[in-house]
């Protein structure tokens, strides 16, 4: 009704207004009669979709960071307390990375989910310089994967090297009795001369550290110790009962493996747990920095469209006035 006095007292005044005027006038008026509903606020609206939608991230990301911090505090003091199992290994056997074998397997310890920062690509990228390093013509490098993670990324160039592939490890918190069962089916299904566990250690929340553990083959021990090489302490022992020392460094290998492989997916776990705090606190500052340029842009557009009605409203009136 409004549209249409305005039209009528527009025609009343035809003869006092200049055509130029009118076709001002008139464009303005038929503008607002034929766009849609909303069609001034369209720009505005999806800005506020858009700051509902970052909204939304931003509860997803801090949740999910809560959820991180207590599941840290539930394994961190578990994975402390593993390193008391493998360090007197170290001194009793010794830490050869360096030594050269024929036959190696590299265990790389990844986790199951994403949104974790870097922490599964850097063990990929170590595991992968560590084939490289310990490939020849009368060497075999082998695979064997804890995580889904390690494994989609290499599977894509290293899928014929892959014995084993374990997933869903950390779906059920782990006690030592469930690693020990799997660490002895690995070796159950794998042929080595040294196994290197690659893993990220856990420092703090903030910080981690690849790391590469090495377990030797009884085999290799022996010779190495014959060789002149470091036995660690074990040498200064004096071997009691029926068992013979191969028989020892059988027990103790496979005992090795199974302390070193839980202390590695306990530390891996922490350090994913820290890498998703800190990955999901940063995505929740990025999310709040986009709310604030989203809710500055939301208002010069609001305020823009204000203006732009204000000014037709007075230029409409203006041309009627004559």
């Amino acid at each position: 009704m409004a549209m249409a006095a305005l039209r009528r007292e527009g025609r009343r005044f035809v003869p006092m207004i200049s055509p130029n005027s009118m076709n001002a006038a008139r464009s303005s008026i038929l503008s607002d009669d034929l766009a849609p509903h909303g069609a001034r606020s369209i720009s505005t609206q999806v800005v506020r979709n858009r700051m509902k939608s970052v909204k939304n991230i931003q509860k997803i990301t801090k949740a999910m960071k809560m959820v991180a911090a207590s599941k840290l505090r539930a394994i961190q003091v578990r994975a402390e307390n593993s390193r008391g199992l493998w360090q007197p290994f170290t001194a009793l056997l010794g830490d050869t990375p360096s030594v050269d074998v024929k036959k190696n397997v590299i265990v790389t310890i990844s986790s199951d989910k994403g949104l974790c920062g870097g922490i599964n690509s850097t063990s990929v990228k170590i595991s992968k310089a560590l084939y490289k390093l310990n490939s020849g013509p009368d060497k075999e490098t082998k695979y064997v994967i804890l995580g889904e993670k390690a494994k989609a990324q290499l599977v894509r160039d290293s899928k014929k090297d892959i014995d084993i592939s374990i997933t869903e490890l950390q779906k059920n918190p782990l006690n030592y009795t469930q690693v020990a069962v799997l660490a002895d089916d690995i070796l159950k299904n794998v042929e080595y001369d040294a196994l290197r566990i690659v893993f990220n250690k856990f420092h703090s929340v903030v910080s981690f550290v690849p790391t590469v553990a090495t377990v030797l083959s009884p085999e290799v021990v022996e010779r190495e110790a014959e060789s002149g090489g470091k036995l660690g302490d074990l040498d200064s022992y004096e071997i009691e009962g029926g068992e013979t020392k191969g028989e020892i460094l059988q027990n103790l290998a496979e005992f090795q493996f199974s302390c070193v492989l839980f202390n590695a997916v306990l530390e891996n776990a922490c350090s994913e747990q820290g890498a998703r705090m800190s990955a999901m606190d940063s995505s929740s500052r990025n999310a709040g920095e986009m709310l604030d340029r989203l809710t500055l842009t939301y208002n010069r557009t609001r305020q823009a469209s204000i203006t732009t009605e204000l000014i037709e409203i007075i230029s409409g009136a203006s041309a009627l006035e004559g």
